[in-house]
């Protein structure tokens, strides 16, 4: 049967497709318009299904603040250029706004949730996909609800956000400015009450592995400086081949320097005072605290010498951060 050029554009219409993809379903289905809808939700079903091992570091990143409830979400794909077009904003907003609405628990709920034009948000989500030809997806979902709630975007790019949980009402410029934090320094935490055990065990056994290698190495280079020979040139075996070639070292200061850091290094692991090493951890642990936990942070719109925990009790004593997420499409 033939395809008129209105029929290809009322599709057009109702689909948001490509002229040539709603002529060519409109074909396959025989001039039927609730099929040819179908046909080109399949497309981007298949389309999905082809790129789903691709890298959506580019979208948008989306925060909406109602009285005491607050989402942020982020609708990601492929290409810069993708991210810039109009209807990809339009449909990241409507996407935001359906989460807003609904205000569901979970990223997986929100797929569920009805946009505006009796979509679900994983339809057109898949709808985004086949319309581009790149891979879309909703990369971020998160909600808080609090007394008083506060956000940021980054205007610049559009993919780095934060919504920030206060337990009271605090002036605008401050949230928003704590938000910024946020934003821009990826804490873990609140505080370090707050950090997951998973993360306080990993960065203590960091702290202990590093605190070992460097007491055993300076007793190595000790040692070395004692016989003579820089431990620059040796601090590797390429150093003391290459530095041997070079004639900095004589063959038998390479043979003394490999016997030095073999032995001492051995005998320095052997006798580690375990107190002195779980000290010098604990104080690397409490810096990570000091530079990885929000309140604890020093304040980036303030002085530089001011903690977030200070300067809000500066500006009210009783305000206090309760929470807070953050997402970068970049991280």
């Amino acid at each position: 049967m033939e395809i008129k050029a209105a029929d290809v554009m009322k599709l057009r219409q109702m689909t948001g497709a490509g002229m040539m993809d709603c002529k060519k379903a409109l074909v396959e289905a025989g001039g039927d318009y609730a099929r040819a809808q179908e046909i080109i939700r399949e497309k981007g079903k298949l389309v999905a299904a082809k790129r789903a091992d691709r890298e959506t570091s580019e979208g948008a990143v989306i925060a909406e603040v109602n009285g005491n409830k607050a989402i942020l979400v982020a609708l990601g794909c492929e290409t810069d250029f993708v991210a810039k077009n109009a209807e990809f904003q339009s449909v990241a907003q409507a996407i935001a706004d359906a989460a807003m609405a609904a205000f569901p628990e979970d990223a997986e709920a929100l797929k569920s949730c009805t946009l505006a034009d009796g979509q679900t948000v994983e339809a057109a989500v898949t709808q985004q996909t086949g319309k581009t030809g790149e891979k879309h997806s909703l990369a971020y979902y998160a909600r808080l609800e609090a007394p008083y709630i506060s956000s940021y975007i980054h205007k610049i790019n559009g993919k780095l956000g934060a919504i920030v949980a206060f337990n009271k009402e605090v002036p605008a410029e401050v949230g928003k400015g704590i938000a910024m934090q946020v934003a821009s320094m990826n804490p873990v935490a609140v505080n370090k009450e707050a950090v997951p055990q998973e993360v306080i065990d990993r960065e203590l056994t960091v702290a202990v592995e590093k605190t070992r290698e460097e007491l055993v190495k300076k007793a190595v280079n000790s040692a070395l400086e004692k016989a003579g020979i820089n431990p620059a040139h040796v601090d590797s075996e390429d150093h003391i081949e290459s530095n041997t070639a070079k004639g900095w070292l004589t063959p038998e200061q390479a043979d003394k320097a490999r016997e030095i850091i073999k032995t001492v290094s051995a005998e320095k692991a052997a006798n580690l005072q375990e107190a002195m090493v779980n000290n010098i951890a604990n104080g690397r642990l409490n810096k990570f605290f000091k530079e990885n936990t929000l309140e604890e942070q020093e304040y980036q719109m303030g002085d530089g010498k001011t903690s977030v925990k200070a300067f809000l009790a500066s500006v009210d004593k009783d305000a206090k951060v309760v929470a807070f997420k953050r997402f970068s499409l970049n991280d």
